[in-house]
C-alpha cells in the first residue's frame, strides 16, 4: 500500500470523521480520503451487523483504489438510560410535577401526574432527592422531590416536548451499568472479524472498564486499540488512571457538557490533554467542532478558534460528528479542519512547554533524538517499529519541527499509527539487517519525494552488535 501524505505539505494533527448518509457513497469516501481525512469512525448506536460489515470492505476497497489506507474506529453503543415509548408527544411545563417510573404500568397514585418509564431498573436507588434528571441532550430539566418503589417524583425546571426513547444524563450520579454490554460484545465480534483498528468504549467510568474491554480482546486474540471516551463526571474524577489504563482518549465534549458545567469544559479538554502528554497516550478532542456547518458552508468564527485551540493543545486528533454524517458539506468539513490545523502549526511552537521525560532509558534514548531534531529545523525523524513502541515515544515527545517518518512491516499496526499526531507511516518489509532496512527506507523516503539530497535524517532504531540488537539514535543525511 502506498504512503504518500494527502497533500504536498505536512500536516501533524489528524482527522477523524464520522460515516453517515451523508458520506457512505464510494464517491464520497474517495473524496474524504484525497482531502486527508486519516480515520473513519463507525457510530455503533444503531448500526446493523450488515451494514458494518459492507461498510468496513467498501472502506478497504476504497482505501486501496486511492492508494491511502485509513484507519477504522467501531465507537460501540455502551451503556444508556431512555425514555420508553410515548403515544404522542408530551410538552412539559416550567414547574410541572412529572413522574419517572422504572417498571411499565406502575401506578403513580396521582391521576394528574404524567408519567413515562425508563428503561434504567436502578434510578430509584441511584439517584437522591434534589438531584436533577436532564432528557434530550439536556433541552429538559427536572429536579428530584421524592423517591418511592419504582418511581421518582420530579419538578420540571426547564421546559420542552418529550418524545419516545429520549436519552436520559443522571449529572454525578454513579449508576450500575455495565461499560461493555451485550450488544456492544456483538458490535465488537463484528469489527474484530473484518479487522478494525481502534474500538471506542463510551461512558468510560473507571479503569476496570477499560481492562473489562482488554480482556475480551485479548480472549479473541485481537490487537486492536481500545479508545477510551471520557463522558461523565466519574470519568473526570478517575481521569489519570484510565489514561493510563487506555490506548488513547477521546475528550467527547457532547455529553461532557450535558453532564458537567459548561464553564467546566475547556479545564476538562485541557486537563485531558496534559494528562496524556504526561503519559505518552494520544488524545482525540471531539464533538460540535464544525457544528454549524452541517447546514452552513462555513463555519463560525468561535468553531475556527475551538478547533485552533485544540491544535495549540498539540491534540493528536480532532474529529467530526454529524458534519459528516447528516451534514450538507462534508468534504468541505475536513478540508476546514486541514486548513485550520495547517494554519496553525505553521506558527512558531517553540513556546510549548516540553511534555514529560519518561523514566525508562528507551524513552530517555528518543528524547535524545527528539532533542536533536529540534536543533536541525529541516530534519526528518525516521523510526522502524513491529508494536509500535518507538512511534508512539517520539509522538509524545511531541517533536517541534521534525515529521516522525515510521516503517512497519505490520498492515494492522500501519493503520494504527495514523492517530498519533506528526507520524506519517510507511508500510514495508525489514530486512534481517538493520542497516538493510535503513537503506530501503530511505530508497522509498526518496522515490516518493518526501526527502531530498541534503536531508538530515535523524534516525531511531536498534542495531546489531555482538549478536544483540541495541536501542540507537543516527545522524545521516540523503545522498
Amino acid at each position: 500500500m502506498n504512503s504518500r501524505p494527502p497533500a504536498a505539505a505536512f500536516r501533524r494533527t489528524k482527522i477523524i470523521f464520522t460515516l453517515g448518509p451523508a458520506t457512505e457513497s464510494e464517491e464520497m469516501l474517495e473524496k474524504l480520503i484525497d482531502a486527508g481525512a486519516d480515520i473513519v469512525r463507525l457510530n455503533m448506536a444503531h448500526a446493523t451487523h450488515d451494514w458494518t460489515r459492507r461498510t468496513i470492505r467498501r472502506i478497504r476497497a476504497v482505501s486501496a483504489r486511492a492508494e491511502r489506507d485509513i484507519a477504522i474506529l467501531m465507537d460501540i453503543k455502551g451503556p444508556e438510560i431512555r425514555t420508553g415509548d410515548l403515544e404522542a408527544p408530551i410538552e412539559l411545563k416550567p414547574g410541572e410535577i412529572f413522574d419517572f417510573t422504572v417498571k411499565p404500568g406502575v401506578e403513580t397514585g396521582d391521576v394528574e401526574v404524567r408519567s413515562v418509564n425508563v428503561n434504567y431498573q436502578d434510578l430509584v436507588k441511584d439517584i437522591k432527592v434534589g438531584e436533577t434528571v436532564l432528557v434530550d441532550n439536556g433541552l429538559i430539566q427536572l429536579e428530584v422531590l421524592e423517591k418511592h418503589d419504582a418511581r421518582i417524583r420530579c419538578r420540571v425546571l426547564v421546559s420542552g416536548e418529550l418524545k419516545s426513547r429520549r436519552h436520559i444524563n443522571l449529572p454525578g450520579v454513579k449508576v450500575n451499568l455495565p461499560s461493555f454490554t451485550e450488544k456492544d460484545r456483538g458490535d465488537a465480534t463484528v469489527g474484530i472479524e473484518e479487522g478494525i483498528d481502534f474500538l471506542a468504549l463510551s461512558f468510560v467510568r473507571e479503569a476496570a472498564d477499560i481492562a473489562r474491554l482488554r480482556a475480551f480482546l485479548e480472549e479473541k486474540k485481537s490487537k486492536v486499540r481500545i479508545v477510551a471516551k471520557i463522558e461523565d463526571q466519574s470519568a473526570i474524577d478517575n481521569l489519570e488512571a484510565i489514561v493510563q489504563a487506555c490506548d488513547s482518549l477521546m475528550v467527547a465534549r457532547g455529553d461532557l457538557g450535558i453532564e458537567c458545567p459548561f464553564e467546566d469544559l475547556p479545564v476538562i479538554q485541557r486537563r485531558a490533554v496534559n494528562a496524556c502528554l504526561a503519559h505518552g497516550k494520544p488524545v482525540i478532542i471531539a464533538t460540535h467542532m464544525l457544528e454549524s456547518m452541517i447546514s452552513q458552508p462555513v463555519p463560525t468564527r468561535a468553531e475556527i478558534t475551538d478547533v485552533a485551540n485544540a491544535v495549540y493543545e498539540q491534540a493528536d486528533c480532532v474529529m467530526l460528528s454529524g458534519e459528516t454524517t447528516v451534514g450538507k458539506y462534508p468534504l468541505e468539513c475536513v478540508q476546514m479542519l486541514d486548513k485550520i490545523s495547517r494554519r496553525i502549526e505553521a506558527e512558531d511552537s517553540s513556546d510549548f512547554g516540553e511534555p514529560a521525560v519518561f523514566a525508562t532509558e528507551r524513552m530517555k534514548i528518543l528524547h535524545s533524538a527528539v532533542v536533536l531534531a529540534n536543533q536541525l529545523p529541516r530534519s526528518h525523524l525516521v523510526t522502524f517499529t513491529r508494536h509500535g513502541f518507538m512511534a508512539h515515544g517520539l509522538a509524545a515527545l511531541r517533536p517541534v519541527h521534525s515529521p516522525i517518518l515510521a516503517f512497519t512491516p505490520a498492515a494492522e499496526l500501519f493503520r494504527q499509527l495514523r492517530l498519533l499526531r506528526a507520524v506519517e507511516p510507511y508500510l514495508m518489509p525489514f530486512e534481517a539487517d538493520p542497516d538493510t532496512t535503513i537503506k530501503n527506507a530511505i530508497a522509498v523516503l526518496r522515490q516518493s519525494g518526501r526527502v531530498d539530497a541534503g536531508d538530515k535524517l535523524i534516525i531511531a532504531t536498534d542495531i546489531v552488535s555482538q549478536d544483540r540488537l541495541v536501542d540507537s539514535v543516527q545522524l545521516r543525511t540523503v545522498l
